[in-house]
């Protein structure tokens, strides 16, 4: 069944948190909007650019709770874009990796809704520039694997960077699956959290090390691959010895 509307939907990256990171488009999207759904972990700077007559509505989870389900998020889109609304979805990273867009997506077009995604940086991209470290070096790696620590996908190492979104706090789970892939103890890793933004911290190590190195809040990002050891910033050495060193300063 299709729904008469003049309203539309715009799936929007917010990017790693940063507002200096958001496209143009994205600036320019968010000011008109009539709604906005975001995800928790957009920062307040970028929600600050939403005007203040608009509908402002949180719909994302933390730690796999969720206050909204993502039918509730469907239906929401579908009912404030048929009312000739600007609505936009606002999503963390990039609305195309791991946002569940293809879900919503499929929602609006089978009630006529028009839809469009303005992408974003992703948070894999923004810890790569943070760490000044290319995850796809021609002599250490040919390709990068995306995966979550909820559900990563078994596959070769050899020559790869792989980079795991949502990592959570107990690392042996996914040490022990990288290592059923063909990385090693000492393969170096490193933990990025809070991408971008003022409070971005960084905990370096080595695969074995990992689940006794602690961890960094969330959002974070783990990276795994050789290219982080000829990192431009740091020795794999110092790396482990800055790991240490973080760890014992974090609050128990």
């Amino acid at each position: 069944m299709s729904i008469s509307s003049s309203g539309k939907v715009y799936l929007v990256g917010a990017g790693p948190g940063d507002p200096e990171l958001l496209t143009l488009k994205a600036v320019r999207v968010l000011r008109e909007a009539d709604v906005v759904l975001h995800d928790d972990l957009i920062s307040r700077e970028i929600l600050e650019l939403v005007p203040r007559t608009a509908i402002v509505i949180s719909v994302g989870k933390r730690c796999g709770a969720a206050r909204v389900t993502q039918e509730e998020t469907n239906a929401m889109l579908i009912a404030y874009a048929a009312s000739g609304r600007t609505v936009v979805r606002l999503k963390s990273g990039d609305p195309m990796l791991f946002g569940r867009a293809a879900e919503e997506i499929d929602a609006l077009h089978s009630r006529g809704i028009e839809s469009e995604v303005v992408p974003g940086i992703s948070a894999a991209l923004a810890a790569a520039a943070a760490l000044e470290t290319s995850l796809t070096d021609r002599r250490y790696a040919s390709r990068v694997v995306f995966s979550t620590g909820h559900r990563a996908i078994g596959a070769s190492s050899e020559g790869a960077t792989h980079v795991i979104y949502m990592p959570g706090v107990d690392y042996a789970p996914i040490v022990n699956r990288l290592l059923t892939e063909g990385f090693s103890l000492e393969t170096p890793c490193v933990i990025v959290s809070a991408v971008s933004r003022e409070n971005q911290s960084e905990l370096r190590t080595t695969l074995g090390q990992l689940p006794d190195s602690g961890s960094l809040p969330a959002p974070s990002i783990l990276v795994v691959g050789e290219v982080l050891r000829h990192d431009s910033k740091m020795t794999l050495g110092e790396a482990i010895q800055s790991s240490v060193s973080r760890v014992s300063s974090l609050p128990s």
